[in-house]
């Protein structure tokens, strides 16, 4: 059984205003059963996009559905290695572009075979490097200059379909198919744009 990811649009406000050492469990008992009920309450297993808590209160968080993903983190991990491999084939401008919408996100140009343990103060270290508590941090100014990344990146897309082919089609580990992997990046590039719109920041729990 392999790991999960959850992506939460956060209010960096709100967050920094609780005690560092309770941010994780505040966004856990959101996305999941607790003192806040389920966001996933009343969605079937199909439903993706943004799941807000129940309640009439202003929410300060929602997270993030992946259509394809089934919540699994495989998916985005196979995504950056997919891009990592591609990255030597595609032209200067796209390809500084794309570093700058993914990294921090599904790839980082140190990546390794474990995902990068996060949080730049924003959250406690985990105690087990092994078993990070965060896999992305990502505050508001970061993903303001991700979102004008992605409007250079939107009109590019399909220029990889050849770097994609010769590097990563029919190779385990990778995305299945160019469009899969595409696919995974215009919802990142929703997740991005939203949380800029807003002037919130990302979070990625396993």
């Amino acid at each position: 059984m392999g790991m999960d990811l959850t992506v939460f649009m956060v209010d960096w406000g709100e967050l920094s205003a609780i005690p560092v050492e309770h941010r994780i469990g505040r966004l856990e008992d959101i996305a999941w059963p607790g003192e806040f009920g389920n966001v996933y309450d009343g969605r079937d297993e199909r439903s993706h996009g943004w799941l807000w808590p129940p309640g009439t209160a202003p929410a300060w968080c929602a997270v993030y559905s992946f259509l394809s993903t089934t919540g699994a983190h495989m998916p985005h991990a196979r995504a950056g290695a997919a891009w990592a491999d591609m990255r030597p084939l595609v032209d200067t401008p796209v390809r500084q572009s794309i570093d700058r919408f993914l990294g921090g996100l599904i790839w980082d140009e140190e990546q390794a075979n474990t995902p990068a343990v996060a949080g730049g103060g924003v959250f406690p270290p985990p105690a087990d490097r092994w078993h990070p508590h965060v896999l992305l941090v990502c505050p508001p100014e970061a993903v303001a200059g991700k979102a004008r990344a992605w409007e250079r990146v939107k009109p590019c897309l399909e220029e990889l379909s050849g770097a994609f082919a010769a590097e990563c089609e029919g190779w385990a580990g990778r995305p299945d198919t160019f469009e899969s992997f595409v696919a995974l990046l215009r919802e990142w590039g929703a997740v991005v744009a939203e949380a800029a719109h807003r002037g919130w920041g990302l979070v990625g729990l396993p």
